[in-house]
């Protein structure tokens, strides 16, 4: 019985081993392809421009706030202690809303930078399924830095999948 198992477990194995033998396996830089893609340019600049004007908003604010700050902190020897208890409120008030628009406006620049990768991966995933089909390849794999592939010495596909793109 035991013998039987054995065999059992080495004829699994050695189906499997000829089976992935047998399997047409190539690989792409996908970080790669969808940075090199023509639609990145424009999708990088919108996000510099919306991430600029974000920016100079956070700086006019803030140059109210010092502004505020210099005033309240010269005229604070001549005011009531619950006049500069109530500046001292609004100036808290105003640092407040300044990093809730910070916050905001991280969430907003994130989700348009989703939205516009989007349709430029789910492109390049297109491409690369139709030119795995076309050359019978029966695995892709991601030789992205950091994505499991320690070897790809095998098929790349980037300059088929690039000419399936356009560029």
């Amino acid at each position: 019985m035991k013998q039987i198992r054995i065999s059992l477990v080495i004829l699994f194995f050695a189906i499997s081993f000829s089976t992935i033998a047998q399997s047409k396996i190539a690989h792409i830089n996908t970080t790669e392809l969808v940075a090199s893609m023509p639609e990145m340019n424009d999708a990088k600049s919108e996000l510099e421009k919306l991430a600029k004007t974000y920016e100079t908003d956070i700086q006019t604010m803030a140059a109210e706030l010092q502004s505020k700050v210099k005033q309240y902190d010269t005229e604070a020897a001549a005011q009531t202690d619950e006049e500069n208890a109530k500046r001292l409120q609004e100036v808290q008030g105003m640092e407040q809303s300044i990093r809730q628009y910070q916050a905001q406006a991280q969430q907003e620049l994130q989700k348009k930078e989703f939205d516009l990768l989007k349709p430029i991966t789910e492109k390049a995933q297109a491409a690369i399924n139709k030119i795995a089909n076309s050359l019978g390849f029966d695995y892709v794999l991601d030789s992205t830095q950091g994505q499991g592939v320690i070897v790809a010495n095998g098929t790349d596909l980037m300059e088929e999948v690039k000419k399936e793109l356009g560029f």
